[in-house]
């Protein structure tokens, strides 16, 4: 399984995916419950099924915002 989610995507994910389970669990939805876990366990794998499917691969942003910050630095 080859890592496919970039760092700041990978935030985002455990981020978004902890609010909605926190919310499903005070609103007792089983279906935010399962949807903010699986989202949480992809954020912190940093795999996509959905992404793999597409063929998109947002760890190719995490080097090209690398370059770009070194790049400003050599300035």
């Amino acid at each position: 399984m080859e890592k496919n989610v970039g760092t700041l995507d990978s935030y985002l994910r455990i981020t978004i995916g902890l609010t909605m389970l926190g919310t499903g669990i005070l609103q007792k939805s089983l279906s935010r419950i399962v949807f903010g876990s699986g989202k949480v366990a992809e954020g912190v794998t940093r795999f996509c099924p959905a992404l793999y499917l597409m063929g998109i691969n947002t760890k190719d942003l995490d080097k090209k915002r690398d370059s770009e910050v070194s790049s400003e630095n050599t300035l």
